[in-house]
């Protein structure tokens, strides 16, 4: 245990058996945000204004991150409100501009611009010596069609914040509101961010690290298996009680009456994008996909235009790390596919919406059929993806510049078809193909899994006319259980202890 004073004399960090660092402020704990936590102290300890703003999708924790390293000061906040106008939101800042000082009774203003001016007069007249923080949350839900909020805002930073001793910290779950209004912004928020913070989701050593300090200790297998159903969000994992299983989570939460997430679907996407009903027919469309789809495709299966409105949707779910695209090996740009990586909405399509459960225990059911069968490899594969780190990681290649991607080819009159789903493709000539496989034990091969790899690796040499060393790795859950089918069939194997690597 080390002591820190950036911020506080309060503050300390330690690390957990797992090296996951773990930081302790007024009792409230952080798993991993080491980075983030950072960034807010060198903004708090900087000698001039700072414009800071942090990005991340709902439920994932920016508020608390915020609200918790700042506390002793700030001075001001407003919290936008969600589906209300220009007059509810104006309403809603004067009231709380009202409640933060009691020098005088400020009327209700007519415009944003009036209400910046009030913010700025109250500023002036309680000035102080001492650091202050303003904390704008949900900033996107401000700026109602028409209300002038962002140019009044600018006002507000350009002329007095970023002269004065004072922290701004904006925040909002609408990413690529973020991203186009704020960061790109051509008006007067110009390049005047001064320090971002894109607040993901934990990864799977940091799910580990926080099960463990809310004391559930889960093997992880059951972490796993509830990371597959809803990801590494801190305010759904929040739900999860002592004594449960993965299986009684997963039933508890997703499919009871009041569970939290048997009704978040129609709420997620609503709370970030305007209109909605474009983004969830995309996600829509993906779920039917284990292997990607191309625009057109998206296109098709959507029932969108194929125009720029479609790129747009793309791009906004993209940033809002909902789906993720990628260009497959040896494909031109055009070609880019494009998968479903939010595991909630995922399980929620597959399992949870149009299905009557009357009974209980409805995923110990549910997890015995061959649609579990077919998601639980999906979604194992999506948790891979997103932990490149752990498997660069376990193969030794850390510090080796690689690209992965996916690989697919047509069968044709002499020549099966193809399909990888992960590889490598390394700095050193060499290409790392993936066989990924999500088991209850050992994955035991036979004779027909040993020519299928023989043959796959065959094809993809002739389709891709590569020179390059290629490998074939195992990703699995305990590992390779040896025969004389599986030895010397893989050239590495990974298990789920490489997923918890930090």
């Amino acid at each position: 245990m080390y002591f820190e004073k950036d911020l506080a004399d309060y503050k300390f960090i330690t690390q957990t058996d797992r090296n996951v660092c773990v930081t302790i402020i007024m009792s409230k704990i952080f798993i991993g945000r080491e980075k983030e936590i950072e960034v807010l102290n060198d903004a708090f300890n900087s000698n001039e204004g700072e414009l800071v703003a942090v990005i991340g999708r709902r439920r994932v924790g920016k508020t608390f991150l915020v609200k918790t390293i700042y506390e002793e000061h700030i001075c001001f906040e407003l919290t936008g409100l969600q589906d209300k106008n220009f007059e509810d939101q104006l309403e809603n800042f004067n009231r709380r501009l009202n409640l933060s000082q009691s020098l005088k009774s400020y009327p209700m203003p007519k415009s944003w611009l009036g209400a910046f001016y009030d913010l700025m007069d109250w500023l002036e007249k309680t000035k102080t010596d001492q650091r202050r923080v303003l904390f704008f949350d949900e900033l996107p839900w401000m700026a109602t069609p028409r209300s002038r909020f962002l140019s009044a805002f600018g006002m507000f930073w350009n002329t007095w914040a970023a002269w004065n001793n004072v922290v701004v910290v904006i925040c909002g779950s609408a990413a690529s509101w973020m991203i186009e209004k704020v960061i790109r912004d051509r008006g007067g928020l110009y390049n005047r961010v001064t320090k971002r913070i894109y607040l993901k989701p934990f990864t799977l050593p940091e799910t580990e690290a926080y099960l463990k300090s809310k004391a559930l200790n889960l093997e992880r297998y059951h972490i796993v298996q509830i990371y597959m159903a809803m990801g590494g969000i801190p305010h759904y994992l929040k739900e999860i009680k002592t004594g449960w299983t993965a299986t009684q989570a997963i039933d508890n939460i997703c499919f009871s009456e009041t569970g939290l997430l048997k009704n978040e679907f129609s709420e997620l996407y609503g709370a970030l994008f305007d209109h909605p009903e474009a983004h969830e027919a995309v996600v829509r469309a993906l779920a039917t996909s284990h292997q990607g789809i191309t625009r057109t495709e998206v296109a098709k299966r959507s029932g969108l235009s194929p125009n720029g409105q479609l790129t747009k949707t793309l791009t906004e779910l993209e940033q809002s790390s909902f789906i993720k695209s990628y260009h497959p090996f040896g494909k031109r740009k055009k070609d880019k596919l494009f998968r479903l990586t939010d595991e909630y909405s995922l399980f929620y399509l597959r399992f949870i919406e149009n299905q009557i459960h009357e009974e209980e225990e409805v995923w110990q059911r549910l997890s015995q059929t061959q649609a579990y069968k077919i998601w639980a490899g999906y979604a194992y594969e999506n948790v891979w993806l997103k932990h490149i780190p752990q498997i660069k990681k376990g193969l030794g290649i850390s510090g080796m510049y690689s690209q992965s991607s996916s690989f697919y080819a047509k069968p044709t009159e002499d020549e099966k078809g193809l399909q990888i789903d992960l590889l490598l493709d390394r700095n050193d000539h060499a290409i790392n193909l993936f066989e990924i496989k999500f088991y209850k034990d050992e994955y035991v091969m036979n004779e027909a899994d040993a020519t299928s790899l023989r043959q796959r690796r065959g094809i993809f040499q002739r389709s891709t006319k590569t020179r390059k060393q290629i490998f074939w790795s195992l990703i699995t859950t305990f590992g390779l259980k040896l025969n004389k089918h599986g030895l010397g069939a893989f050239q590495h194997v990974l298990t789920l202890d490489d997923l918890f690597v930090p």
